[in-house]
């Protein structure tokens, strides 16, 4: 018999049969071979189960909201929960995010609601399906920085204390006076959203793509570029970070060297203990220019001490940098560095048609609020180029 034909007692009856030949068997090769030849049966049993016990509770709560024996937030919570599970499924369909990309070529989002309205009951705001989601934060997270950075997402600005001081413990001998209280003072950073925006134009044969590869070929493109931008606002905001911590910044610390041997190490011992996994961000020719000092002494050993190395051109390569310009970071970026999207991980779309036409040209312009900024004092080390000898 089928399996999408059986009764749940016949599904049981069923599982018990295989435990029971599981449990019987005689040696560790029979167990192995039974565990085996059952494994995809046991998955379709297990399916089916699932559905049946849930058309089974489906039939008990309307029986006992026919006999009036169900409390009515409980029937309310059931519902809301059968409404998300439908609306998730829903607006994962080909149709929906067919309609979903025709909304964001025109801004019309009629046909998105309709079709939610008429498969799910009710529409509140377009819903975005998770194709578009994915895109994004899998491009926030394939951005080196960007994905060890911590994340939060609360509406508004958001207020991030750090430790600008604190009195060290001390020893307390038996029978001795009371100890002086800690004295701990905190500073506080504000992280107030800002629209990071990337605009594009494509021809009009791009407009005429349909439904999902409209979308990886539009999201993908203006998500990549502003995760790019987003990375370059927190290496401004670090390199802009002054050597003393004030009110409402933290500070870093500053190793004024070339690119030789020993620079990174030095930069190294100047973060706060709690900076456990530090990263060196750079410029490839600066990499190159650390590489080069290691070749030409012919030295058998690792300018960055075993350190990832996160290339980035929002620094200045070593060569032309000029003196004091910071043309390298170290430090570790899930400790020290938040960011917080109030709207969640996700972008804004519109699309122009008209002003272009006639160049037969469409702009595109993708729209990301966030708020990202350094967060903890020591722990970022900025090296400096120092001055020509």
């Amino acid at each position: 018999m089928e399996v999408k034909n059986m009764t749940l007692a016949e599904i049981e009856a069923r599982e018990a049969e295989m435990k029971a030949q599981i449990e019987s068997a005689e040696s560790e090769e029979q167990l192995e071979e039974l565990k085996t030849s059952f494994m995809e049966e046991r998955k379709l049993l297990s399916e089916q189960k699932a559905v049946l016990k849930d058309l089974e509770e489906r039939k008990a709560m309307a029986e006992a909201i026919n006999e009036g024996t169900v409390v009515p937030t409980i029937i309310e919570e059931r519902k809301e929960e059968i409404k998300m599970k439908d609306i998730k499924e829903y607006r994962n369909s080909e149709e929906y995010i067919n309609a979903f990309a025709e909304y964001l070529k025109t801004g019309k989002d009629e046909e998105c609601r309709a079709l939610l309205t008429t498969n799910v009951g009710e529409a509140g705001e377009v819903a975005v399906p998770d194709m578009v989601s994915s895109i994004i934060k899998t491009d926030w997270q394939q951005s080196e920085l960007l994905g060890m950075v911590t994340r939060i997402a609360v509406a508004g600005n958001y207020k991030q204390q750090f430790e600008l001081s604190a009195g060290d413990a001390v020893i307390h001998d038996e029978g001795s006076g009371a100890v002086s209280e800690e004295t701990l003072t905190l500073g506080t950073v504000e992280l107030i959203p800002q629209s990071i925006k990337k605009w594009k134009s494509v021809s009009d044969e791009v407009l005429d793509l349909r439904g999902e590869a409209f979308l990886n070929y539009i999201v993908k493109e203006l998500s990549y570029r502003i995760s790019v931008k987003a990375e370059d606002v927190l290496i401004d905001k670090i390199v802009a970070l002054g050597t003393s911590a004030t009110a409402t910044a933290p500070n870093a610390k500053v190793v004024k060297a070339g690119a030789v041997l020993g620079t990174i190490a030095t930069a190294m011992g100047e973060l706060n203990a709690e900076a456990k996994n530090p990263v060196a961000v750079m410029n490839p020719a600066t990499k190159a220019a650390f590489k080069a000092a290691v070749y030409s002494g012919q030295f058998n050993a690792d300018p960055f001490e075993g350190m990832k190395v996160v290339l980035t051109n929002n620094l200045p390569a070593y060569k032309s940098a000029s003196e004091n310009d910071t043309y390298c970071i170290v430090g570790d970026f899930g400790y020290g560095a938040l960011a917080n999207f109030p709207k969640g991980e996700t972008i804004q779309i519109k699309i122009d048609d008209k002003s272009n036409m006639k160049s037969d040209l469409v702009d595109i312009l993708g729209r990301e609020y966030v708020a990202i900024a350094p967060v903890a004092c020591r722990a970022f080390v900025k090296i400096t180029k120092p001055a020509a000898l």
